[in-house]
């Protein structure tokens, strides 16, 4: 096998990769938050939450093993922040609902949002480019 076909095998499976672990995190976001806000019984999509959790870490880890600055780029500092806001979840019960959609706005605007705003560099203030970035 050449190195040219190596890399191309690489770049899929890290590709699919990525994607299926995107998909399961939206999967568990969607169970979890419907039970949230439509207030079913915390042992009907506690499941749900349980893959929300471990994909969206696995998601993080993967992005700061690939490349450490995503964690001062916009797009890394506001999925910390997503972190700390489910955090509230416990103290500011109440507020589950609002922090809920919260979130999931703050989600759809660092994924689709323009480069610029994603790859923004609070340290640098400017845009920096990850090396290497898989998309899924």
């Amino acid at each position: 096998m050449n190195k040219s076909t190596k890399e191309e095998l690489t770049f899929w499976f890290q590709r699919l990769s990525k994607t299926t672990l995107r998909a399961l995190h939206i999967l568990g976001i969607v169970g979890a938050g419907g039970g949230i806000l439509l207030n079913v019984a915390q042992s009907q999509w506690i499941d749900y939450w349980v893959m929300a959790m471990v994909t969206g870490s696995l998601l993080l880890l993967w992005e700061v093993i690939r490349d450490w600055r995503w964690l001062i780029q916009l797009k890394g500092i506001l999925t910390i922040f997503k972190a700390v806001l489910v955090a509230l979840f416990v103290p500011l019960a109440e507020y589950k609902h609002e922090l809920l959609i919260f979130i999931v706005i703050l989600s759809v605007i660092v994924s689709h949002g323009p480069s610029g705003l994603r790859h923004y560099s609070i340290w640098h203030r400017k845009v920096i480019k990850s090396k290497k970035e898989v998309k899924g």
